[in-house]
């Protein structure tokens, strides 16, 4: 969520590049930045970035892997040995290896 305190404009921001970065980096949190009183850019900092896209991934893996849950108990999957087989059959790979 927007953290109305965190809303400033682009000038400003371009007048006091120094102080929002320093923000930046001890709050941790975003900050939203108006052209013409208008919402225009979200900035952070790197650690901050790299830790929301952390949280991304993990979040897009966890709803793959229930989908994966939920097409198995719908008999929607294929069993492994049958998709090792094709694998073996397409790559020409003999039994045993």
């Amino acid at each position: 969520m927007i953290d109305l305190k965190n809303i400033y404009s682009l000038s400003e921001f371009q007048r006091k590049t120094r102080e929002h970065i320093r923000r930046l980096k001890r709050s941790g949190r975003p900050e939203v930045l108006t052209v013409n009183g208008k919402a225009e850019l979200v900035v952070q900092d790197a650690e901050s970035y790299q830790a929301l896209l952390d949280a991304l991934e993990r979040a897009e893996a966890v709803a793959g892997i229930r989908r994966g849950l939920d097409s198995i108990q719908q008999d929607q999957g294929t069993p492994a040995s049958e998709v090792i087989g094709s694998i073996r059959k397409r790559r020409k790979i003999p039994r045993g290896q």
